[in-house]
């Protein structure tokens, strides 16, 4: 079921539709951007408090919000309906291979084939996005109330722009949700991270010796908000994707100076290019690993042109060590992609990626065992599984274990698993922000083998029957509570 005004038209669509629920708290005295924004978001956060929109940020020219998906509920309300899981049974439903039959399995396959023909995005002529516009000597990137979250990080940043770039030679777009460290009135420097498709596409770029055109969408409705941050495989465009989210196609506009496209009723555009071969440092930053991630070089946009809606409003995001806001979209991300990693690895029944191990460092998952090493087989698969290839630990438990009682959990792991035998050790790529592997960009990795043990696994013991009660006495016990006064 979709939430009441959904799809939203903008961003203020949906600020108004979280303020009809409850879930916007408007902040109208003075709150600096440089620190205090961060403090106040973090204990809102951790309170599980609401969205809020500072009215009166002391630097830059519009309000800001944030704290947009620090909840699963606003996350659900964000992407249209009641549950995240509802998005991953739609997914599931595209993905069932069988044919139709009958007069009804031709009509389910056709309202198949309808939902993906709303996916493309559709071109429009003029846009909201472009109803302000500075160029060249007018482009001042302090009008932005752009963040410094942590007192050590390298100056203000940028933590919600939607970065867009297009294969030199394909053409093919990328849409990247990377932070952006303001350097000037009229520069930033792109921190995306070595596996990004849009590395790549710079990387082309320099080969070529050519400029690569840059397009940054600040403030842009919730699912195209979304749709950035989502692990898709790099032949997926990301406002197909966004446009099978919403229901309808999202509104494209060609930017003014650069040949890209951009969401139409975005906040704030900035366009630019990269020259090649140019680095800046960057850096440090207090990212979400908890951790500040060192200065490294990174490549520099020059901002030519930058665009917005009357009365903007500047959407960020606090970075902090868990629980933070990007709980809700690790949480979408795990709930929507589900389908898809069972249809690759149709042995998983359901997995879940604590918040606390920052989504790509702790994977559980639960399967139906079959046969002998049945786990460490599912253990190599997810590490060959596009970006699960970066998780760091796996822990394999049996389909009857409640993947996201981590209780349950720590029990099988704790006390099912012989680590001599059970643990599965390798080596792999690690996440570019990961500060433990010895070397950047890959290091050790663990799976544990939390499952019953097989006798042709080796374990000839007769594997115990757990404990429980029996149901009978579990209703007995049911019925009659009210009379035991506890």
């Amino acid at each position: 079921m979709a939430a009441r005004g959904f799809p939203y038209t903008d961003l203020k669509d949906f600020l108004a539709a979280l303020e009809r629920e409850g879930e916007l708290r408007r902040v109208d005295v003075p709150v600096d951007p440089t620190l205090e924004i961060s403090e106040v978001v973090t204990r809102t956060v951790r309170a599980g408090g609401p969205a809020l929109l500072f009215e009166r940020p002391t630097r830059g020219e519009m309000p800001v919000a944030i704290n947009l998906f620090g909840t699963e509920k606003r996350t659900a309300m964000a992407l249209g309906v009641e549950s995240l899981d509802e998005i991953g049974n739609r997914i599931g439903e595209l993905l069932k291979p069988e044919l139709p039959v009958g007069f009804s399995g031709m009509m389910g396959g056709l309202g198949k084939v309808m939902q993906l023909k709303s996916m493309p995005p559709k071109k429009v002529k003029t846009a909201p996005c472009q109803q302000v516009v500075y160029r060249g000597a007018d482009v001042d990137l302090n009008r932005l109330p752009g963040l410094q979250v942590w007192p050590g990080d390298g100056g203000i940043f940028h933590n919600f722009g939607l970065t867009h770039t297009k294969h030199p030679e394909t053409g093919k777009r990328n849409l990247g949700l990377y932070r952006l460290q303001q350097h000037s009135h009229n520069t930033l420097g792109m921190h995306w991270q070595i596996h990004k498709n849009s590395t790549a596409h710079h990387a082309v770029a320099e080969r070529l010796g050519q400029r690569l055109p840059v397009a940054i969408a600040i403030g842009c409705d919730p699912v195209v908000a979304y749709a950035s941050s989502a692990p898709l495989p790099a032949d997926i465009d990301e406002y197909l994707f966004a446009g099978f989210l919403r229901g309808e196609r999202v509104e494209m506009v060609d930017c003014l100076t650069v040949p890209l496209q951009v969401p139409a009723h975005a906040q704030v555009v900035l366009e630019g290019y990269l020259e090649p071969g140019e680095r800046l440092p960057e850096g440090p930053f207090g990212d979400h690993t908890g951790f500040y991630t060192p200065v490294e070089p990174f490549p520099v946009l020059h901002v030519e042109a930058m665009t917005m809606q009357r009365d903007p409003v500047y959407h960020s995001i606090v970075t902090s060590k868990p629980p933070q806001e990007d709980h809700g979209l690790g949480k979408a991300t795990e709930r929507i992609f589900a389908p898809l990693l069972r249809f690759l690895i149709p042995d998983i029944v359901d997995y879940d990626l604590p918040s606390a191990g920052v989504f790509h460092n702790c994977a559980i998952v639960s399967i139906r065992k079959r046969y002998p090493k049945h786990a460490q087989k599912v253990m190599n698969a997810i590490w060959g599984a596009h970006m699960m290839s970066l998780t760091k630990l796996i822990v394999i438990v049996d389909e009857d274990c409640d993947v996201h009682d981590y209780n349950e959990v720590a029990f099988r792991a704790f006390g099912n698993v012989d680590y001599a035998r059970d643990l599965l050790l390798t080596e792999g790529p690690v996440d570019h922000l990961d500060h433990s592997s010895y070397q950047q960009f890959w290091g050790g990795k663990a799976g544990i083998d939390a499952t019953r043990k097989l006798p042709s696994e080796g374990y000839t013991r007769g594997w115990p029957e757990e404990m429980t009660m029996s149901p009978e006495v579990v209703s007995l016990v049911d019925k009659r509570w009210k009379e035991y006064g506890i």
